[in-house]
């Protein structure tokens, strides 16, 4: 049998691309793992992002906005338990109120509400919160992307292969550890391993590990909604936030240090080939020449409890050391081009008969649905050998 689309990944995207595409075409999706949402999907923020980080007529800027609303969609019409509680940006300094100010600017090009808060008028909404202003982001929500993935996958009409990895494409044909599939247009959701698949000479996926605490005991009753730091522009992350989840739980996190495997959640998970290749790329190594400061302090962050209760505290100092407890952590996807900038905007590439998603870090779990309609969209012009 010849499938009209075969999906590589299991992760939220690929569930999203599978439910986009035509209910009268036959569909194959193949997961490496025994269930789905195994890896960047189940193992972020859990957040419903606002869009107001992106830059103005980006793919990021455009499907976070609309997603934030089709996901908030999707997630009623399945009966999946979510809440848009809205969140802080907090300006903890008189230097960060600027940076504070663009990023209200930045969110009225994506026409994503915002309103500018006093310090007072922040603990209104944080009670406990360190500030001296705040951008309130009314849209902001959280949710279990596990529980949407489940719900996407009981949607979709066509077969689901999991623990099935796909080794290789070679024209429409599927080398994978269950056999060989054939298929006339392919799409490449991989996450981590997809320029691997998509054999890309102009991006390298390299793995940052992002790791949480759990916020317990007293520090948790601080902590109302979502709390986030003003985003150092020189560096590609949001910071350390909280986040108080859909059931209640209070998390602190992510740090963004270097994984030494693609998928290398804790230190001393190392895979020689993964980080062969990110070693002997250059484009890391320029990267790391304009972030090692940075980069060396995410590291002592990463191995030191003191210094993560820290930049917690630096939003809510009413936080205690002894309330932090080690989580499970996550691993994001990142492209780096050559010249050692990180990619800013999800890289969506077609080539062939194949369609290859080669940088969906976050927001892409928000953005999934219209990131699925997107990659819908290109396979339906027409990808042939």
């Amino acid at each position: 049998m010849i499938f009209d689309y075969a999906i590589i990944g299991g992760g939220i995207v690929g569930l999203a691309t599978a439910l986009a595409l035509p209910e009268s075409s036959s569909v194959i999706l193949f997961e490496k793992e025994p269930q789905f949402a195994a890896h960047q999907t189940g193992r972020n923020s859990a957040v419903i992002h606002s869009g107001i980080y992106y830059k103005p007529g980006t793919l990021k800027a455009r499907m976070a906005v609309d997603g934030n609303r089709s996901m908030v969609e999707f997630c009623r019409a399945h009966a999946i338990p979510f809440d848009i509680c809205g969140k802080l940006i907090v300006a903890t300094g008189d230097a960060e109120v600027a940076r504070l100010r663009k990023l209200e600017e930045n969110a009225r090009g994506n026409g994503v509400a915002t309103r500018w808060l006093d310090a007072a008028e922040a603990k209104e909404i944080e009670p406990h919160v360190s500030a001296v202003a705040a951008l309130h982001v009314p849209s902001t929500g959280v949710v279990d992307y596990r529980l949407v993935s489940e719900a996407m996958a009981r949607s979709i009409r066509g077969q689901l292969e999991l623990s099935c990895r796909v080794l290789a494409i070679e024209n429409d044909r599927l080398i994978t550890t269950n056999g060989d599939f054939r298929a006339r247009t392919i799409i490449n959701c991989a996450g981590l391993f997809s320029d691997r698949l998509a054999r890309s000479r102009n991006i390298r996926i390299v793995p940052f590990r992002g790791e949480y605490y759990d916020v317990t005991g007293a520090s948790a009753s601080l902590v109302r909604t979502l709390i986030y730091p003003v985003p150092n522009p020189d560096f590609p992350f949001l910071g350390v936030h909280l986040t108080r989840g859909v059931e209640g739980h209070v998390h602190a996190g992510p740090n963004a240090v270097l994984a030494l495997a693609r998928e290398g959640y804790r230190w001393r998970d190392i895979n020689l080939r993964d980080s062969f290749e990110t070693f002997t790329y250059g484009g890391f190594w320029r990267l790391a020449a304009r972030n090692w400061e940075e980069g060396g302090r995410e590291v002592l962050r990463s191995v030191s409890r003191h210094l993560f209760a820290q930049s917690v505290q630096r939003l809510v100092p009413g936080i205690q050391e002894r309330d932090l407890h080690r989580s499970r952590a996550g691993v994001r996807a990142q492209a780096l081009l050559p010249s050692g900038a990180l990619a800013d905007d999800f890289v969506i590439e077609r080539r062939g008969n194949a369609i290859h998603v080669c940088n969906a870090p976050s927001p892409a779990a928000t953005a999934s649905l219209e990131i699925g309609k997107y990659v819908a969209a290109e396979a339906a012009k027409g990808c042939r050998l």
